[in-house]
């Protein structure tokens, strides 16, 4: 059986998966609906996927050990669940439970986890591993939160900068807090 492959990923309107500005995290639009979803979306068995430069963030965010119970409880869930991190630049023993390295060629990796794993697998950001993953037709899932917010001048991490053109089949569809959409497609090359 091959598991499925979510991507998913944050963006505002004009599709940043950051800002520089002011707004903080979630674009200053997080409420209670979504910080729910989110806990529910990682409180299943999972094995998370990432490219070396998001498991940096991730890890250098969750490592400040006290601070680690002011970060919202789906973040912190998603530490305990297996990780693999994709990349030929970093070695184990890494700084997070139950995660591995693996190197070598990102596509052939993901395939070879989604033959393997009695598990779906899901990946938070990790822009450019999933663009190449998506290229490659691994990405089953395109899990899109949009925070309604225009980062024009603030946005950094264009999502599907440099990525290959896709038709979008919607498959669900959810607005949280009344203002916030998610939005799941299945992807195909154009």
């Amino acid at each position: 059986m091959t598991a499925t492959y979510t991507w998913d990923v944050f963006s505002s309107l004009d599709g940043y998966g950051a800002n520089t500005g002011d707004w903080g995290g979630y674009w200053g639009k997080q409420g209670p609906e979504l910080l729910e979803h989110r806990l529910a979306l990682y409180d299943q068995d999972l094995r998370m996927v990432f490219g070396a430069t998001t498991y940096r963030a991730h890890a250098q965010m969750l490592a400040a050990g006290d601070q680690i119970e002011s970060l919202d409880p789906w973040v912190t869930r998603m530490r305990d669940i297996p990780a693999t991190v994709v990349s030929n630049t970093l070695h184990e023993p890494l700084d997070w439970p139950d995660a591995t390295v693996k190197g070598g060629d990102p596509a052939d990796i993901v395939a070879r986890l989604k033959e393997g794993s009695d598990v779906p697998l899901r990946s938070h950001g990790s822009l450019s591993l999933n663009r190449a993953l998506m290229a490659a037709g691994l990405v089953d899932r395109l899990q899109v939160t949009i925070f309604p917010a225009i980062t024009g001048t603030s946005g950094v991490d264009p999502i599907f900068a440099g990525g290959e053109d896709y038709d979008l089949e919607l498959l669900e569809t959810l607005t949280l807090d009344s203002h916030t959409q998610e939005l799941t497609y299945r992807p195909t090359r154009h």
